[in-house]
């Protein structure tokens, strides 16, 4: 249960006098590149890269996967035959995140564009995004196909491997990673099940309660986007057919019973308009990236229905923004963060995942 000051300080911000009507997505893209630029908080920085790839900048001016690997990187020095070994922490000693999902970073530097042989400024010298990822499969452990935790690894693994891939861990272990992929996916099956089932049913909604992929960070939706994006090899995608499809269905059916729930909880609990906002534009900015990746990804051409979905989910983000707009909580989240400040860093994160899902439903111009 978040604290009251929660609510006070809504109360606070929301007497703050009226402006001009915003433009929802001006208000995401500029809440990620303000906030997410700070040079000492590498969490952030990755998700600005979320949004803007690698030319997104530290405030300082320097790159920020330059900033994150300058400043957090950590290295193991080799022995016995055993490589040099890097890493993040999970968290800086004063508690700000770091890599608080097992690498968090290191798939962030793929997807925003960084080629293997791309070379950082560490503490004691270059260091390639290749020797970052023979690290991730050093500590690579098949169990992180079926934990929550897994989506970043997963997602990281898949973007340099290729069907029939393999590599030796650490522990000696052949990790071969269509059967990585292939556990991954019914992992995903066992945690939508109890969805999948609401969803055949024809129930308007399945109430959260931490269950399933409500027990995933963000709601298992990175997990999705770690798994839907191996589609994109065409023999993966023949092998999984109408298992994925089904996913696909899972998610586009999460939209209408999560809305429901958002909008029962904001009437519900007043008191909490703040954090209820900002899970909406959580659940919906990733919704949309998640689409958007797997369209993008894979060639997936959305059905009639599918498409107006999608549709329905912008109007959605926006609104939930506008409203959180209202509040002053964009405004005013360094004052937000004296009090509660898990949930001023979620208003920087989810801004940014949810900048980036509008992006890539957007035309052009509207970007």
């Amino acid at each position: 249960m978040l604290s009251p000051s929660v609510a006070l300080l809504g109360l606070a911000l929301s007497a703050a006098s009226p402006s001009p009507t915003p433009n929802a997505s001006a208000v995401l893209h500029a809440q990620c590149r303000t906030h997410a630029a700070d040079p000492r908080n590498p969490w952030a920085l990755a998700h600005g890269m979320d949004l803007d790839g690698k030319a997104f900048r530290a405030r300082d001016g320097r790159p920020a996967a330059d900033a994150i690997v300058a400043g957090f990187l950590r290295r193991e020095a080799a022995d016995a035959g055993r490589p040099a070994r890097f890493y993040f922490d999970a968290f800086a000693p004063d508690g700000t995140p770091v890599e608080p999902h097992p690498a968090l970073q290191v798939k962030t530097f793929l997807l925003a564009g960084h080629p293997l042989s791309h070379a950082f400024p560490a503490a004691w010298g270059p260091v390639t995004l290749r020797e970052l990822v023979a690290s991730l499969q050093q500590d690579f452990r098949p169990a992180l196909a079926t934990s929550p935790e897994g989506a970043w690894a997963l997602d990281a693994l898949s973007h340099v491997l290729k069907p029939g891939g393999s590599f030796q861990n650490g522990a000696g272990e052949t990790v071969r990673i269509d059967a990585v992929m292939d556990a991954a996916l019914g992992t995903l099956e066992a945690a939508d099940a109890e969805l999948a089932a609401g969803m055949k049913a024809g129930r308007p909604e399945v109430p959260k309660n931490k269950q399933g992929i409500y027990a995933h960070p963000c709601g298992g939706l990175h997990f999705f986007q770690a798994v839907a994006g191996w589609a994109r090899f065409p023999s993966v995608r023949k092998a999984w057919g109408a298992r994925l499809d089904t996913q696909v269905d899972v998610l586009v059916y999460r939209l209408g019973s999560e809305g429901r729930q958002y909008e029962a909880a904001l009437v519900a609990a007043p008191a909490f308009r703040i954090p209820v906002l900002v899970q909406m534009v959580k659940f919906y900015g990733h919704w949309l990236e998640a689409l958007g990746r797997y369209r993008d990804e894979t060639g997936w051409k959305p059905t009639p229905a599918q498409a107006r979905a999608v549709v329905e989910a912008r109007a959605a983000l926006e609104r939930a923004t506008l409203r959180l707009e209202a509040t002053g909580a964009f405004r005013d989240t360094a004052a937000l963060a004296l009090k509660e400040p898990q949930l001023a860093l979620d208003l920087v994160g989810d801004a940014c995942h949810a900048a980036r899902g509008w992006d890539l439903w957007a035309a052009p111009s509207a970007k």
